[in-house]
């Protein structure tokens, strides 16, 4: 009797199955066949009748979205990978760079009865040609940002005479920085400055030492002058 009851009750349930399968097919079916208007206008059948009730579908224009998303993403990365390209070709194919300094001498440069620039002409660097050590002068080769750093050094001979220099950095023959010493306490001094420059192409920047000074005890070459091109004008 046990038995039998058992096979009725697992017979209800494959029942209860098949009818609840019936009628999801039906509901599907009518769903296919609805003619009307649905409230997101898609209707997606496997989702609302194996998941949740009234499920619209999303998965198309998501999809779309994606791909949409990953063109513009590629798009973006390409720019980007040429803009660098064309940075590094520009930036890379100007090499602006120099340095020099005084000839080692027991004489001294100067005075002189009017400004005059001072001579560098022991060059250990010229990147891109643009200094000159005839006339102790830069020009610039391109437009761009540019450093500048300059070093006065100067002895005098017995303690109790007088230092007297100043030296100033030009560009297109103004005064851009300078530095000076004027004194009968130290027999020895130096002094740097390093400034950061605009310059056009064909701008010249140069070292000058002023009228009735003088820069003695030259011989260990400690004068020099150097510049660099940080970066180009891209315009």
């Amino acid at each position: 009797m046990r038995a039998v009851a058992c096979t009725l009750f697992v017979l209800g349930l494959l029942w209860d199955g098949v009818r609840a399968e019936i009628s999801i097919s039906s509901l599907r079916a009518a769903a296919v066949e609805w003619k009307g208007t649905l409230q997101c206008q898609k209707w997606d059948c496997e989702c609302a009748f194996t998941r949740q009730r009234s499920c619209c579908c999303a998965a198309p224009e998501l999809k779309e979205m994606e791909d949409q998303i990953f063109v513009k993403m590629m798009d973006l990365s390409n720019s980007m990978s040429q803009l660098r390209d064309g940075l590094l070709e520009v930036i890379g194919g100007i090499r602006v760079a120099f340095t020099a300094s005084m000839s080692q001498t027991t004489n001294c440069f100067g005075p002189f009865n009017r400004n005059r620039p001072i001579p560098y002409d022991v060059i250990s660097l010229n990147h891109g040609s643009g200094y000159n050590p005839v006339l102790g002068m830069f020009t610039a080769p391109c437009s761009g940002l540019y450093s500048f750093s300059f070093t006065v050094y100067s002895k005098v001979g017995r303690p109790g005479e007088r230092m007297y220099y100043k030296v100033q950095l030009m560009k297109n023959g103004e005064m851009i920085a300078s530095t000076w010493e004027d004194n009968r306490e130290d027999s020895e001094d130096s002094s740097s400055q390093t400034v950061l420059l605009p310059l056009q192409q064909g701008g010249q920047v140069y070292v000058e030492l002023l009228n009735g000074r003088q820069l003695c005890g030259n011989v260990l070459g400690l004068n020099s002058f150097s510049g660099s091109l940080i970066y180009p004008s891209l315009t």
